[in-house]
Parts: C-alpha cells; sequence; structure tokens
C-alpha cells in the first residue's frame, strides 16, 4: 500500500488545481449551466475589458508583483554574499527563521501601523518636527503601490533567505570563498562570480513561488495596497463575492486573467535571467576583483536590518495597539492600557481559534502522513526523486490561488461538498503540503541509513524501522514540519473564504475583513492571534524533543542537528 502514496500526494497536489482551472476556464467562456450558461461565448471577457481602471490593475499586479520579487531575491543574495560565513549572517539566520512563521497579514498589519501617517515612525518624527497632527500623505493604499511592495519584499526575504540557507552546503560555499579571496576577489564579487550560478538553480523555484504570490496577492493588497483601482486579484474577489451572481462570468474571465498576467511575469523574469546570465559569463570572466566592496556589504547589512526591524517593530506596535487605551497623536506610547478588548471579544476570539484548530489540525496531520509515506516509500524502494517531480511539489505555489479557487468552489458543489468543512480542510491541503514535504524531505533523506541497516540486520521489519527507528530520531524535523503546516493553515484566507463561503471565521479572515474599518484594537488584537498558533507550533517543536530526550545525550545532539 505504500508504494500508492504518492500517487494519493501528487493527486491532492496537482488535483484540485486542475478542477479548479478546468473550473475556472469554462465560466470564463460562459459555460456554467447552474447560473444559465449553456453555451460558449465571449460576452465575460466583453464585460471584462469594459471595466474601468481595469488596465490599471493588470499593471500594479504586474509591475509591482516583478519589483517586489526582484527587490527581495536582490537583498537575499546581496546579502548572502557579502556577510556569509560571519556572525552577522548567523545572528540573522535565527532571527529570520521564527519570523517566517508570521503570516502575511499579521506582518502587512504590522507594517501599516508603522508606516501610516500616524503610525509609529510619524510619532517619532514628531517629537523632533513638532508636528501636532499627521501629515497629509497617501502612504498605506498609495496609488503606486510602493507600501504594497514594502509590505511584500519584508515577508518574502525571510522565505527566500532560509531556501537560500538549505542550497548553501550543496555547493561548497565556504571552501570557494577561501579560494576566491586567495586569488584577490572582494567578498561579494567572488560570491557572486563563483558561488551564485551555482546556487540560483537551486533556489530558482522558490523564487518563480514568490512571483507568483506577489503577482496575485490579496491580503496584503487588501491592507497595503492602492484602492482606486485595486490589484486585479483584489477585484476579482470583489466580483465573486458580489450579489450579482452574473459577476461570476466575469470574475471568471478575470481569474483567467490573472493566470496569464502570472505566467507573462514568469516568461519576464526567465528572459531576464537570461540576458543576467549573458552579461554576467563576461562580467565573471573580465577578471576584476572588486576588492573595495565596504559600502556594497554595509548597504546590504542596512536592508536586510530595516527588513527585518521593520516586521519586529510592527508585530510590537500590533502588541501596544491590542492593549492601548487612549493613544493621541503625537505621543509616543498611550497614555493608559487596558485589557477591555480582550474582555469583551472573549468569546468571539475563542471562536475563531476553535475554528482556526478545527481546520489547521486534519490539515497538518494529513499533510505530515504523506509526506512521511512519501519519503518512507523512497527509501524503501531506493528511489530519488527527479526534477519533474519538484515541479510537480511547487506546482500549487506557482499557480495564483484566485485563478483555480472559484472552480474548485464549483467543483466542490458539483460532487456535493460545498460550504463543508472536508472541502476547507482540502483546499488548504493543497498549500500545506508543499510546504510540509520541503521542510521535512531535506532531514528524512539525511538521515544516515546505516541506523535502518543496523535494525534490519538485528531483526526488525521495514515498518518497525520506521516506527522505532526513524521516527524518533526525526522527532525534531518532523515537529518542525508541523509548525511550517501550522503557519501555512493559519495564514490560508482565499481558501477558507471562497470554499468556506464565509462560513469558516478563522483568525486571518476576521483579520483581513477588520482592515476596511479604523478600530486599530481590534485590528492589533487579531493580528496577534495571527500568530499565536505558529508561534506555539514552533515552541513545541524546540520544546518536547528537549523534554523528551533530556536524558538521551545522543539523541538531544541529532535533534539539534
Amino acid at each position: 500500500m505504500l508504494r500508492f502514496v504518492p500517487i494519493i500526494t501528487i493527486a491532492f497536489m496537482i488535483g484540485p488545481v486542475s478542477a479548479g482551472l478546468i473550473g475556472t476556464l469554462l465560466p470564463a467562456f460562459g459555460i456554467l449551466p447552474a447560473l444559465g450558461g449553456t453555451g460558449p461565448g465571449l460576452d465575460p471577457w466583453v464585460a471584462l475589458f469594459e471595466q474601468p481602471g481595469l488596465w490599471h490593475s493588470v499593471r500594479l499586479s504586474l509591475v509591482n508583483g516583478l519589483i517586489a520579487s526582484f527587490v527581495s531575491v536582490a537583498i537575499v543574495v546581496l546579502f548572502c554574499a557579502a556577510w556569509q560565513g560571519t556572525r552577522i549572517f548567523r545572528v540573522m539566520q535565527r532571527i529570520l527563521s521564527p519570523i517566517l512563521s508570521v503570516p502575511h497579514a499579521a506582518a502587512a498589519f504590522g507594517l501599516a501601523f508603522l508606516i501610516a501617517p500616524s503610525g509609529w515612525i510619524a510619532r517619532l518624527v514628531a517629537q523632533f518636527a513638532g508636528w501636532d497632527r499627521p501629515p497629509d500623505l497617501a502612504i498605506i493604499h498609495d496609488p503606486l503601490g510602493l507600501a504594497m511592495i514594502a509590505g511584500l519584499v519584508a515577508k518574502e526575504i525571510p522565505f527566500l533567505f532560509l531556501m537560500t540557507l538549505a542550497a548553501l552546503p550543496q555547493a561548497d560555499t565556504e571552501r570557494t570563498a577561501r579560494i576566491t579571496a586567495t586569488l584577490g576577489y572582494g567578498r561579494i564579487a567572488g560570491w557572486f562570480k563563483a558561488t551564485l550560478p551555482r546556487i540560483y538553480p537551486q533556489i530558482r523555484l522558490p523564487v518563480l513561488a514568490v512571483l507568483a504570490y506577489s503577482t496575485s496577492v490579496v491580503d496584503v493588497a487588501i491592507i497595503l495596497g492602492p484602492t482606486t483601482p485595486a490589484p486585479l486579484a483584489v477585484r476579482i474577489l470583489g466580483w465573486l463575492s458580489d450579489p450579482d451572481l452574473a459577476l461570476r462570468f466575469m470574475a471568471s474571465s478575470a481569474a483567467i486573467l490573472q493566470l496569464i498576467i502570472v505566467l507573462m511575469a514568469m516568461v519576464i523574469w526567465m528572459t531576464g535571467e537570461k540576458i543576467i546570465g549573458v552579461m554576467g559569463r563576461h562580467w565573471a570572466e573580465n577578471g576584476q576583483r572588486f576588492k573595495r566592496d565596504q559600502g556594497a556589504r554595509h548597504g546590504s547589512a542596512v536592508l536586510a536590518i530595516l527588513a527585518t526591524g521593520a516586521i519586529i517593530l510592527g508585530l510590537v506596535i500590533l502588541l501596544i495597539w491590542s492593549v492601548a487605551g487612549f493613544w493621541g497623536f503625537p505621543e509616543i506610547l498611550p497614555r493608559s492600557f487596558s485589557l477591555r478588548l480582550w474582555q469583551r471579544e472573549y468569546d468571539a476570539i475563542g471562536s475563531s481559534l476553535g475554528t482556526t484548530l478545527l481546520i489547521a489540525v486534519p490539515t497538518v496531520i494529513i499533510a505530515v502522513a504523506l509526506v512521511l509515506g512519501c519519503l518512507e516509500n523512497e527509501v524503501r524502494q531506493a528511489h530519488k526523486p527527479g526534477r519533474g517531480v519538484m515541479w510537480l511539489i511547487y506546482l500549487p505555489l506557482l499557480v495564483p490561488q484566485i485563478s483555480f479557487m472559484f472552480g474548485l468552489q464549483v467543483f466542490f458543489t458539483l460532487i456535493g461538498l460545498e460550504r463543508t468543512l472536508i472541502s476547507v480542510v482540502l483546499a488548504h491541503l493543497v498549500f500545506v503540503l508543499p510546504y510540509v514535504f520541503l521542510s521535512l524531505s531535506d532531514p528524512f533523506r539525511a538521515l544516515d541509513p546505516r541506523y535502518g541497516q543496523t535494525a534490519l540486520c538485528l531483526g526488525a521489519s521495514p515498518s518497525g524501522v520506521f516506527w522505532k527507528v526513524r521516527l524518533p530520531l526525526l522527532t525534531r524535523a518532523i515537529l518542525t514540519a508541523m509548525a511550517v503546516g501550522l503557519a501555512v493553515t493559519v495564514g490560508q484566507y482565499l481558501p477558507t473564504l471562497l470554499i468556506g463561503a464565509g462560513r469558516f471565521a478563522t483568525v486571518t479572515t476576521e483579520a483581513v475583513a477588520l482592515a476596511s474599518g479604523g478600530d486599530r484594537r481590534m485590528i492589533g488584537i487579531y493580528g496577534l492571534l495571527q500568530m499565536v498558533l505558529p508561534f506555539a507550533g514552533f515552541a513545541c517543536a524546540l520544546l518536547i524533543p528537549a523534554i523528551l530526550f533530556r536524558h538521551r545525550r545522543g539523541m538531544s545532539a541529532h535533534n539539534r542537528g
């Protein structure tokens, strides 16, 4: 039976995406019998192209997504080139890892509270500038979408940094750095000329996943992005949520357009890769050493610290707002603190957390079970997956959610699972599975095979080796993968809203719903709630192995590795 687990896993990854795309493509051309669409036609596209500001929305999605992705990648590779192997690099590694668990919406709220005209930075400047009222500047929801770009960059840097960290050991970067230094190259030039060409192919898929997300983001765009008009994905969500069911046809055509935008962005990115590759080859061969790179090194550190500091400080401001009493401008801190809102919202908070766990727990358990089954089958069959499998793993992350969620909703309606917990869990599983696989595959494959061989020689069955040898040795890795899966499912907004048809009020859906309101205290409460479960998951991943193996020094050392 174990050999069927990979097939089931791949089906969970690509099945809903395929069904969703088909269910979106047909209404995009007028075919949806449930709403009276029985024959193909181009009316949905005509209606879409007549929408005011459509091409401005398209430009916002495409250009801003490309800019956010490029800036994120540039900061990560520049920082790695400048500081790999140093103390600041190790410190940043420890700081960025927990930031990865912060949902995008929570990070966006924190950044909004930080950079808004009445935000904490403006309050700080006001102490020296003598302001008695906030400046009249459109910082949040600015027409160019600069705040949205900043929010995406700050949140994607930790993900890309950790993906790069995973790739560094495979390129023997430390010895390469010593060789390039011996040849007289500066730290950055040596890394870009000798290390980056071997690292980038390994992080290319995560980079494309970031690009797909940035060009089709919804929750961050609602919180930080322009509104007149909004990016295309936000407008699609509005059309899908409209009481006028006839707009579903136009929304479906817009969802296909969103998919085309993502594909265009990838084509532009890949074209840029080839151009940079040709130019980089000549630059790598010209022999210039660029020894004086102190300015670039310090600049990369400043950018990385600013991105990290913005997330951390924003979360602190969220915490302060959640317990703030009266806090007038330009005061740095509230005049008083109160738990009154927490007490008033106690029942609603408990309900949101309960619903979130009701979805998250089965999703994470199923994801971890499937991934462990795939990896155990890989060991028993002595099979190493090729590059095609990696594409299948990343497929749900490369296709914009908004492009297949409505079709998936239609599919669940056809099979009688609409607006049910099962359908929401299956929708979450599409996005949790890839992250759990990526988190668990490397530790599983890196486990010394001699442990299993020794157990088999002592008479243990293959199943006994799995349950009594591999699972205990991989306790921390499994718990960490579960924590990653928990963080991913807690942060899911579109699948919960559209597949659940608004019937499942999680902390994320509640938080994003509050974005249009002006109650910062409520936003602070639900923004913090988004982080409670992921942080609790990662805390358990650290504490449980320490408690279980406190009397087994060898096991503790292995788990730390």
